[in-house]
């Protein structure tokens, strides 16, 4: 584990949620986010164009030819990580952004903070929108015991197998089983639920959280089947107790 050196100024590592789809940042995030964003010049972001468009919604006066950034994602050397954490080093604070949400959840930014840990930097969490706690929250399920699963399977006879044993699991213990999927596959992930599960089994659906076509209803498998609902291409958390 690296030290660092006594007497050194060490900037820290802010954790910047983003909103969740195209609405005022500032209608979803409290203003405080704004001042972070104007006094941070160093950013670390999964994607630069959006990410300058987000930072230039937040703070229009902000110059943007002065932003150093750095960009994460799947095709980024883990090797080169450590470096990323240089201006904190001389320093410099750093904005740790997400494509969508908050930072580290179900996103490449967790691995910027367990490198930042391991050189003893302060990491900051704000404040901001998470589609998959204020799914949980409106979801009317157990919000004392629940777990986030990320995306299910691609392959349809292992998402069948994970799909039964989330299920399984949550009458087990009680367990809400949260998930998502990519957006333009959601209806064909809709009609397997309703396929694979029991009709008993509660389902809630949280659509474009934080948007103005937000929807979000907890019913079970059964009345499910009685609906007719588009979800295509539109950001949906799914969770499910049995």
């Amino acid at each position: 584990m690296e030290e660092n050196k006594p007497g050194l100024v060490v900037g820290k590592v802010y954790l910047i949620p983003t909103t969740l789809g195209d609405n005022a940042p500032l209608e979803v995030m409290p203003i405080s986010i704004k001042g972070t964003i104007e006094r941070i010049d160093h950013y670390i972001v999964e994607n630069e164009k959006t990410a300058r468009r987000f930072i230039k919604r937040v703070s229009p006066g902000k110059p943007q030819p002065n932003l150093i950034v750095q960009t994460l994602n799947k095709y980024t050397n883990p090797e080169e990580i450590p470096s990323y954490l240089d201006p904190c080093i001389h320093g410099h604070d750093i904005g740790l952004l997400s494509e969508a949400g908050c930072p580290g959840i179900a996103d490449p930014g967790a691995d910027v903070v367990r490198v930042a840990h391991q050189k003893r930097i302060q990491v900051v969490p704000l404040v901001g929108p998470s589609s998959i706690l204020m799914a949980m929250m409106s979801s009317g399920m157990n919000g004392q015991n629940f777990a986030f699963n990320g995306y299910l399977p691609i392959d349809n006879a292992e998402r069948k197998t994970m799909v039964k044993n989330l299920e399984k699991l949550s009458r087990e213990k009680g367990q809400s089983q949260i998930f998502m999927e990519t957006p333009y596959r959601n209806n064909k992930l809709l009609k397997e639920l309703l396929r694979i599960l029991q009709k008993s089994t509660r389902l809630c659906i949280a659509s474009d959280i934080t948007l103005p076509t937000e929807f979000i209803q907890t019913k079970s498998v059964h009345e499910w089947g009685e609906i007719e609902l588009d979800l295509d291409k539109r950001p949906t958390i799914y969770i499910i107790q049995a």
